[in-house]
């Protein structure tokens, strides 16, 4: 049985690990079709999240059938309950790359209002933490998991930056600038909600491994 178990396990490790990699491909196809101002392709992003969405619900099925067969303990019992917080965190991973691909809709037939800078470096900075949150969980790697959390500042001050640039040196001076703005601040947002969900997950992994809770103390 044990043998069966760890096989699972590992079965579950891969749906995650692929779940992880289908968001971060939306990140990316997202922020791109906003540099390129690509409706088709914002909409292929919009469009792909069902099989993320139906993915989702096949991942908490396997997770509760371990919980209910198998009724690990320890270490196998963090690790199961840390796929189940993991897989709604990709999911809502997934959930704000649509909602940049709508935002992407929304600006495709507007002049851009400036050139795009910190957005694709914060959205580097967002697909990265989910990378290495995952790998985090992969490997039961605390320190990668660490470097996770301590990540979550720079795409802070990213953030703040971009929404400091567009509202005091844009729409403060030219309210017709406000429909073109707007829909970069929300972006912006949009990819900091993304790092604080890898944030969550890496803060889930340290507890998974080390069994110490992390959240809300992140000295």
């Amino acid at each position: 049985m044990e043998r069966h178990f760890d096989e699972e396990l590992k079965d579950l490790r891969k749906d995650i690990l692929k779940m992880s990699d289908l968001a971060r491909e939306s990140i990316a196809k997202s922020v791109e079709a906003l540099k390129n101002r690509d409706k088709a392709q914002a909409q292929n992003v919009i469009d792909a999240d069902s099989k993320i969405d139906e993915m989702e619900l096949v991942i908490d099925e396997k997770c509760i059938d371990l919980l209910a067969r198998y009724q690990p303990m320890a270490k196998d019992l963090r690790f199961v309950t840390t796929g189940i917080k993991i897989n709604a965190d990709i999911e809502r991973i997934a959930d704000l790359a649509v909602d940049i691909a709508q935002r992407v809709l929304e600006l495709a037939d507007k002049p851009l209002l400036k050139p795009l800078i910190d957005i694709p470096k914060l959205s580097e900075v967002a697909q990265n933490m989910v990378r290495e949150a995952i790998d985090s969980f992969i490997k039961k790697d605390v320190a990668l998991a660490n470097k996770v959390v301590a990540s979550d500042t720079e795409a802070d001050n990213l953030r703040n930056s971009i929404c400091t640039e567009l509202t005091n040196d844009y729409m403060s001076h030219d309210i017709s600038t406000v429909t073109r703005a707007v829909p970069l601040l929300l972006i912006a947002r949009h990819l900091e909600r993304i790092c604080d969900h890898a944030t969550n997950i890496a803060e889930d992994i340290i507890y998974m491994v080390e069994g110490k809770t992390v959240k809300h103390h992140h000295e």
